[in-house]
């Protein structure tokens, strides 16, 4: 095989264990961890409106307003991962306000899980809130391909790792945030500049060289300082894949 072909299989396999690990990350929002207290109780925001995912999704205001209405805070489970074998504790306020879905949940500190994830929402190690639901009214723009979704059937929010997306998103049952199983070069640069936050250049250099091409730009002076925030937790992940080869959990999800 030519250089040429070892290079092409080698990003393609990047690019796949790129796609792969989006997929664990969706609909999710980052937890302040300073509300995270002694007896469980913690708060952040499960879904932020008004934002276009890479599964081309955006989130309406009020979309969540009927379906709070009729099943209440009691109707929405508290789950970790997305598994409805391990409820965790219970939502004490659900609420819609100019930014998203707002929650407050507390953890049952009973149940040995939740005493598990307590420690490691502390210790920062997971630190992201995802949404489990089904679509009740939406449309799609034809032009641009985005749906807007109005209306929503809210039923479990999780408790998942690795929010490495700055806002929350949806796709139908969150396979894959790309259109293919592996990413086109076109696909995964876009997402290096709009949702990981790199520059053109940034996000060439590792299409060209992978991390070693983004720490080589960066030594040179030629990347931003967030660069290697981006590099940490691409390892991270790259070592989560590696050990968690059989995904059954799907992080944000539509039923």
């Amino acid at each position: 095989m030519t250089d040429a072909g070892t290079r092409g299989r080698s990003l393609a396999c990047a690019l796949g264990q790129a796609a792969r690990l989006l997929a664990e990350e969706a609909q999710f929002t980052a937890l302040d961890l300073k509300s995270v207290a002694d007896d469980g109780r913690f708060e952040g925001y499960a879904s932020v409106f008004g934002r276009e995912d890479l599964g081309r999704d955006v989130i309406a205001a009020g979309a969540f307003r009927d379906t709070l209405s009729r099943r209440g805070v009691d109707g929405v489970r508290l789950l970790f991962q997305h598994d409805p074998g391990q409820p965790i504790g219970v939502w004490e306020d659900l609420r819609e306000d100019s930014r998203g879905l707002y929650a407050k949940g507390r953890l049952m500190t009973e149940v040995g899980r939740a005493r598990e994830v307590l420690s490691l929402m502390r210790a920062g190690a997971i630190d992201g809130l995802s949404i489990g639901f089904k679509a009740e009214k939406g449309r799609r723009d034809a032009r641009t391909g985005v749906r807007r979704l109005e209306k929503v059937d809210l039923w479990e929010i999780s408790v998942v790792t690795f929010p490495m997306l700055p806002e929350a998103r949806i796709r139908s049952r969150k396979a894959n945030p790309f259109q293919s199983g592996t990413p086109t070069e076109r696909e995964f640069e876009r997402w290096l500049t709009r949702d990981a936050g790199l520059t053109r250049g940034e996000a060439r250099a590792v299409l060209r060289s992978g991390l070693k091409g983004l720490q080589a730009l960066r030594d040179a002076g030629g990347g931003h300082r967030g660069s290697v925030d981006l590099v940490d937790a691409i390892r991270r992940a790259a070592r989560f894949m590696q050990a968690r080869t059989d995904i059954t959990s799907h992080q944000g999800y539509e039923q």
